[in-house]
């Protein structure tokens, strides 16, 4: 098998997680909703992963509203909030320009009901500045959402200052946490609303979770409606198995995470070193505030698609997000920081992550190099 360099789109499932999560099939595989023996103690195993999750971002387990991943919940975020915001007559929201598709769809799905988004562009190396949000914050803005991390190029925001000046003009404040968490630590105090994804932190895909801050919750409409469960929120049986698992790899990541972002940073840099002997390569984002396994990179000369095919036996990369990998476009995060449309196709996104070892990084930074020269060698002959 190639190596696994692809943990922006998905971090493979710890086999402690995997194993929880089939003991959970054995023991408590029946419906956390009903009230007999088997449901009670499905529910304890949901009520426990859920307060594991908490523990994570700093929160309170009641705070915690299980979604089938980061998609969901940044739907949930954006339109649950929307009759609350249409009340208060706060029918202005702000997202930058480096969100998710399930983000920036959400919030355009909301202009149909007349809400005004503005998308806030960031600068060149990926930060969304202050003075950027406050420029284009009012008196009738009711939501800012700015993810903590991004998920092509790795950049971390200034999520605390943003949510303080979200706060004094009376906006709520959304992040996306689904590359941050498990990877840096984040802590809900600052925001209302966050979302975050099992499968980006070493859990099982198809689960997730929304934070809606205590003061809230009532005020949140479901964008899912059926029988009423996780508080009215999101309706759905909840997968007790699938709770199990995703509260042991955030237990995990709570009890590991210091440690294992050093480890994993130690290893990007390396890896960058040995890469920065190519010619004419350069790095996409601030490296300073960046997620410790990212490296987003433009190798002039040298297609990204054409790359990441011609690694595919050795390595599995990619040119950005899964979510647009089969798009034909260049990536929109990329453009957002000022790439022209030649430039940007020739970016390789490479994830890093807990089960990265010094070898793999050494044979990739070997295979990489081969490839390009081997690229660049084709191209000048032709």
């Amino acid at each position: 098998m190639p190596h696994y360099f692809d943990y922006h789109a998905h971090a493979p499932i710890d086999p402690r997680v995997r194993d929880a999560m089939i003991r959970a099939f054995d023991e408590v595989d029946a419906n956390p909703h009903s009230t007999h023996v088997h449901g009670t103690r499905a529910h304890a195993s949901v009520e426990m992963a859920r307060a594991q999750i908490a523990r994570l971002l700093g929160a309170r387990p009641s705070e915690i509203v299980l979604t089938s991943g980061a998609t969901e919940a940044n739907n949930l975020a954006l339109i649950g909030v929307a009759d609350r915001l249409e009340e208060l007559g706060r029918m202005h929201l702000i997202v930058s320009g480096l969100e998710h598709p399930s983000v920036l769809e959400a919030a355009g799905a909301l202009t149909k009901r007349g809400f005004e988004v503005v998308v806030v562009a960031p600068a060149s190396d990926g930060a969304i500045g202050m003075e950027a949000i406050a420029a284009r914050i009012t008196a009738q803005t009711g939501l800012v959402s700015v993810g903590w991390a991004n998920h092509e190029i790795g950049t971390i925001q200034d999520i605390s200052g943003i949510s303080a000046l979200a706060r004094a003009h009376g906006a709520l404040m959304h992040s996306d946490l689904a590359q941050a968490a498990g990877k840096v630590p984040v802590d809900v105090g600052a925001l209302d609303l966050a979302s975050i994804s099992a499968h980006k932190m070493h859990g099982p895909i198809g689960a997730g979770a929304l934070f809606v801050a205590r003061r809230l919750r009532a005020k949140m409409k479901p964008h899912l409606v059926g029988g009423g469960q996780e508080s009215g929120l999101r309706s759905g049986t909840v997968s007790a198995p699938m709770a199990v698992a995703f509260g042991t790899a955030c237990e995990l990541a709570s009890d590991e995470l210091a440690n294992e972002a050093v480890r994993v940073a130690a290893l990007r840099d390396r890896l960058l070193a040995q890469l920065s002997s190519i010619p004419s390569i350069g790095v996409n984002g601030r490296l300073d505030r960046r997620l410790p396994g990212n490296l987003n990179l433009c190798i002039d000369g040298v297609d990204g698609e054409a790359l990441v095919m011609s690694l595919r036996e050795h390595l599995s990369i990619s040119t950005g997000s899964a979510c647009s990998a089969h798009s034909l476009e260049p990536s929109p995060v990329l453009l957002a920081i000022g790439l022209d449309k030649a430039r940007a196709e020739t970016a390789i996104r490479i994830g890093l992550g807990r089960f990265t070892t010094l070898q793999q990084v050494d044979e990739a930074a070997a295979f990489i190099a081969s490839a390009v020269a081997s690229l660049r060698s084709a191209r000048n002959r032709s």
